[in-house]
């Protein structure tokens, strides 16, 4: 990958040409190894860290949290296996889920879809740029005013746009270049943090916190939060593998790839929770840092915010286009990624808009995990197999259904987003039925609940479609 691609439409270093368009045969190019540095570069990210610190937080044990955190990266299997509708049909994700819902009935997802990547973009562009303004503190440039958060914004912001927006090509060699540094950094950072843990219970925090189900519930809904937030994406980037790459070489390379970087951080966030304050969690990592490693470890925050804002921008610019901008891919980017340098200065100039930002995202779950049950679901109905030229083809495809909307679709959609705000606890919402089951979160399983509701309402006229492509 790093010699190029030999493709010219999707080329290191070179604007990619296509969007949302079928990827044509003699433009197809790569394999599945590509899938686990992607995963894998993507995710060594600190937020898992911070979600690992979480479980711990709201009470559970090492063992415990560390439990949660595994199942958590199991949920990484699912994910990449998703990705097969992209070589089947060679579009995005949110193309696909057209299939399932319909051309107008998939909307409303890809809106908030596209809400929920920029969203993840600034809180990682927020924390990247806040890492960056302390390694510059650290090394001895200290400008005056807001100076130096305006600069160090402004070269994480660069470092972001310019991969994604050279494209697909260029966003897996990012990721696979900059993983090499990160794993060794994050190699250090777990080697000097999770000997020290205590393995036998919790901090004070920690056990000064909620027990039993709740704990466990929220910690999961934490957990998994984060491999459902891809699963409108994974097609994004397996459109362009040859047709013949098998189903269990995709799904192994990319579960593995994001289960290795988020269990290790997963884990040395439960370690340092174990010992340390975490509610500023970068300064309660760095306390157990020596002084020698410390602008290294703020150099590995500012580098894992960008490997995970990277391929969420990019997926963003497809999502425009899914939305009905006649724009190309590079022109939709643009967009999106003026909208998270605002959104970023709002972050780090109005605390309050931080919070806000933070407590949206956590509430959407109540959607995504819904989504996720029905256009899984349709997947396995289908066995993956749907005619790429409806996909595209609106009004005159199958997959416009009644005035664009899946009857089938919609109705379990609607049934797994009732469950979910029935049983969802968060900061913005308690649903009703929380209370009764002793504070549990069962948002997730919203998922399942959609899922089953989806195959009841369409098993049995359900006949899979041919593989296609369109030309």
């Amino acid at each position: 990958m790093g010699h190029g691609t030999g493709v010219a439409s999707d080329e290191v270093f070179r604007v990619e040409t296509h969007g949302i368009d079928t990827i044509p045969d003699e433009d197809r190019h790569g394999s599945p190894k590509d899938l686990f540095w992607l995963w894998f570069g993507s995710n060594l990210t600190f937020t898992y860290v911070i979600n690992g610190a979480l479980a711990v937080a709201f009470g559970l044990s090492f063992w415990q949290a560390t439990a949660v955190v595994v199942v958590g990266g199991l949920a990484f299997f699912v994910v990449s296996a998703a990705g097969l509708s992209g070589i089947r049909t060679g579009t995005a994700t949110l193309v696909i889920s057209r299939a399932a819902f319909g051309h107008r009935g998939n909307l409303p997802a890809g809106v908030l879809n596209w809400l929920v990547s920029i969203g993840y973009t600034i809180v990682n562009t927020v924390v990247g740029t806040l890492a960056l303004e302390a390694f510059f503190a650290d090394a001895g440039w200290r400008a005056p005013g807001d100076t130096g958060r305006a600069f160090a914004l402004l070269v994480t912001l660069a470092l972001t746009f310019a991969v994604a927006m050279w494209g697909h090509a260029t966003v897996q060699a990012a990721e696979q270049w900059l993983a090499y540094g990160l794993a060794a950094g994050f190699g250090a950072f777990l080697v000097l943090t999770v000997p020290q843990a205590d393995f036998g219970g919790t901090t004070a925090a920690g056990a000064a916190g909620v027990a039993g189900v709740s704990a466990w519930s929220w910690a999961l809904v934490v957990a998994l939060s984060g491999p459902f937030s891809y699963l409108p994406m994974p097609a994004d980037y397996t459109r362009y593998l040859p047709k013949d790459t098998s189903l269990r070489a995709i799904t192994w390379s990319g579960a593995l790839g994001g289960f290795i970087s988020s269990v290790a951080l997963g884990v040395g966030g439960v370690a340092a929770a174990t010992q340390t304050d975490m509610t500023d969690a970068v300064a309660g990592a760095q306390s157990l840092l020596p002084g020698w490693f410390q602008p290294v470890f703020l150099a590995l925050v500012l580098g894992g915010s960008v490997t995970n804002s990277i391929i969420t921008l990019y997926s963003s610019s497809l999502n425009l286009q899914v939305l009905g901008i006649p724009w190309s891919r590079a022109r939709t980017i643009v967009v999106s990624a003026t909208v998270t340098a605002v959104g970023s200065l709002a972050a780090l100039f109005l605390t309050d808009f931080t919070s806000s930002l933070l407590s949206f995202l956590s509430l959407l779950i109540i959607v995504f995990a819904p989504w996720s049950g029905v256009f899984l679901a349709d997947m396995l109905l289908r066995r993956c197999r749907y005619d790429a030229h409806a996909l595209h083809a609106g009004r005159a495809g199958a997959y416009w259904y009644r005035a664009g909307f899946s009857p089938a679709g919609t109705a379990a959609l609607v049934t797994g987003l009732v469950f979910a705000l029935l049983t969802c606890d968060s900061e913005l919402w308690t649903g009703p039925l929380v209370a009764p089951l002793g504070g549990a979160d069962l948002t997730v399983l919203g998922s399942v609940v959609a899922g089953l509701a989806y195959w009841a309402l369409s098993r049995r006229t359900f006949t899979p479609t041919p593989v296609s492509s369109a030309r």
